[in-house]
């Protein structure tokens, strides 16, 4: 016997179903928080300039984000041979 109500919901459209790439790459530096922040911040005050405080700290994260790990510098260091080639 069936259940009372519907189980229907609507199909999501194509635009839910894609994620944004922008907020792909920020989900996965880690700066999704400072990210929101600014966009929250711009979306209110409607001028960049009045959200600086959000804007040094996105970047900050990101720069944090984009500088190589001591492993990414020399991801494959020399090998000394034990003959001393």
């Amino acid at each position: 016997m069936a259940k009372p109500g519907h189980t229907w919901s609507r199909p999501k459209s194509q635009e839910e179903e894609e994620e944004d790439p922008v907020e792909a790459m920020v989900s996965r530096t880690g700066c999704a928080e400072q990210h929101w922040a600014l966009q929250e911040c711009m979306a209110e005050q409607r001028d960049w300039r009045r959200c600086q405080a959000q804007v040094q700290a996105f970047r900050q994260c990101m720069a944090r984000q984009q500088r190589p790990q001591p492993k990414e510098l020399h991801p494959n260091p020399p090998q000394c041979s034990p003959h001393g080639e």
